[in-house]
């Protein structure tokens, strides 16, 4: 016989909130919002290792950028784009060695089976090149820099500056000029874009005499405006962008006007076909073409404007069919001279 208080315990236990039907309710009413994050921790750990081991495993929304636009300009621009698509960037920048070139190789290496969904190139010539092997479903032009004479205002007057590229080879320059090697990125394509101009002959006999006046040949067009802005080089022919960069340090650094002898050089932003992340890429592709990106660029005088049309000055004006019919023959021939 059970005594009075295994009874009332009894009772408790047949009275408690498990069993019984309505009380029951009333506790998962009452706490049902601290269910839903619990199922959500389960469902997020859970469903993604059996999605992995079936094969349906989707990775996250991204897209791979080539880039040749200098990583200090393009990676807020890129960071910007993930906060505003939710859509993971996956940059890789180029080398200042080789500028473009190498990121070129790489894309022609891969058009079988592509690795990269956006090119954006801070040259026009080799996306040309590429879009002429149809590595792009489409490609556009945005903004633009400009090929320039930078000269160390401590060291020369202005009055006294080469106002031509033709004068570089003057015996007075012998040793005072500094240049990128002229056998990548934009110095390169202002090199093949003269020989056009000049015709073959005048031009390789001006780049011998470039050569023989024993400029300094560095490895990229920054290294070059940094030594006019430290007087090493009393003159340098560089980018407008990296005239730019020395002078926001306070160096005595400036660039001379442009010439029929100067090349305007767009930023590119191409549309890799094949690539393996379409929409992303859609998106990326248009954020990068918008009005306010470009300004963005302008603003950080990566680029020096906004459309090549609203310069009003005579440049260059490279027929670019026939500049891509002889790009080997042009290379071979700079290679000739001013390959180490």
């Amino acid at each position: 016989m059970e005594d009075a208080g295994m009874t009332r315990d009894r009772e408790k236990m047949d009275h408690s909130w498990r069993n019984d039907e309505f009380a029951r309710r009333e506790v998962i009413g009452h706490w049902w919002w601290l269910i839903i994050p619990v199922i959500a921790i389960v469902a997020g750990t859970l469903l993604p290792a059996v999605a992995w081991l079936t094969g349906t495993f989707t990775p996250a929304s991204e897209v791979i950028i080539y880039t040749s636009q200098d990583q200090v300009y393009a990676e807020p621009i890129l960071k910007q784009f993930e906060r505003q698509t939710g859509i993971r960037v996956r940059a890789v920048y180029d080398s200042e060695v080789v500028k473009t070139v190498g990121l070129v190789n790489r894309l022609l290496a891969e058009n079988d089976h592509p690795q990269c969904d956006i090119f954006w190139n801070n040259e026009e010539l080799r996306t040309r090149q590429l879009a002429a092997k149809g590595v792009f479903e489409k490609w556009t032009a945005i903004g633009y820099r400009s090929r320039r004479i930078a000269v160390n205002t401590n060291r020369l007057s202005l009055a006294a500056a080469p106002h031509s590229i033709v004068e570089l080879t003057n015996q007075s320059w012998r040793g005072k000029v500094a240049l990128a090697y002229p056998l990548f990125g934009t110095t390169a394509t202002h090199f093949l874009a003269l020989r056009q101009v000049w015709g073959d002959k005048c031009w390789q006999n001006w780049c011998r005499a470039l050569a023989a006046n024993k400029p300094f040949l560095v490895d990229g067009n920054s290294v070059a405006a940094k030594l006019v802005a430290k007087g090493e080089a009393w003159v340098g022919l560089t980018d407008s962008d990296d005239i730019a960069a020395e002078q926001r340090e306070g160096a005595s650094i400036v660039e001379l006007p442009l010439t029929e002898e100067s090349l305007l050089v767009p930023n590119t932003i191409a549309l890799v076909r094949g690539g393996g992340h379409s929409a992303g890429a859609e998106r990326l592709f248009e954020y990068l073409k918008q009005p306010e990106v470009v300004e963005k660029l302008v603003t950080a005088r990566a680029l020096e404007g906004v459309c090549t049309r609203d310069v009003t000055r005579a440049t260059l004006k490279p027929e670019w069919e026939g500049l891509l019919v002889g790009l080997d023959q042009g290379t071979a021939e700079l290679k000739g001279v001013f390959l180490r």
